[in-house]
């Protein structure tokens, strides 16, 4: 497991939202079509999870719980969509991406899903209490999931590196994602197609965040 610096927390940064939407663009714009093509694959999944009758899937005239395929893919998911930066973060660094690479968050399996998990966890519980701590805690985890990746952090480091760098500039991280969220908003207009451009965009977007902020490792650790 690698390490990385503890002073970490300590630096000082700006959030430079403009730039992150360029740089983000263009490492999208590299690979477009795997981006496309594996949220594509996501989203067929799910329908395919919501058109299978009960037990299988979800489909059902009772309110009963999602069914087997459903629970094993949300248990899956946070590994599958840790795929996304994977690539980013390759394409980041200069470097060629296979469809392949969108899959190995399984590697990581364990201490990504401990990160999905407990920030979940912490973030449900922030929005039943009082709200507010919700929303702090679903934007301070912002780089949870990319430190667990880039750096080998563990679940609990990773949440609390991530933390304690964005609550420097909670604000304008906000309002980062209040524009990604209009990003996918627009996508969702447009019959959802859009999304399958938007969602991929705004984890290139995030990742060129981190990249500027935090700095990736100049070799991938899988």
């Amino acid at each position: 497991m690698s390490s990385f610096s503890s002073d970490l927390t300590d630096r000082d940064y700006d959030v430079k939202i403009g730039d992150y939407f360029s740089r983000g663009w263009e490492i999208f714009k590299q690979k477009a079509s795997l981006f496309i093509l594996f949220t594509l694959l996501l989203f067929i999944i799910q329908v395919v999870i919501a058109v299978l009758p009960y037990p299988l899937g979800s489909n059902s005239d009772e309110p009963v719980p999602g069914g087997i395929l459903n629970f094993a893919f949300n248990v899956i998911t946070p590994a599958l969509t840790a795929g996304y930066y994977f690539v980013a973060f390759q394409l980041a660094r200069g470097r060629d991406a296979v469809f392949g690479d969108f899959f190995l968050g399984f590697n990581k399996f364990l201490p990504i899903f401990l990160t999905a998990l407990v920030a979940g966890i912490l973030t449900a519980i922030g929005f039943v209490l009082l709200i507010l701590p919700g929303i702090y805690l679903a934007v301070a985890y912002l780089f949870a999931q990319p430190l667990v990746i880039d750096k080998s952090a563990d679940f609990w480091q990773a949440m609390e590196t991530s933390r304690k760098l964005i609550t420097k500039k909670w604000f304008s991280f906000f309002g980062l994602l209040l524009l990604l969220f209009l990003l996918n908003l627009a996508g969702a207009i447009v019959l959802g197609i859009g999304l399958l451009v938007t969602v991929p965009l705004s984890v290139c977007i995030i990742s060129a965040a981190y990249e500027d902020i935090v700095g990736l490792n100049s070799v991938a650790e899988i």
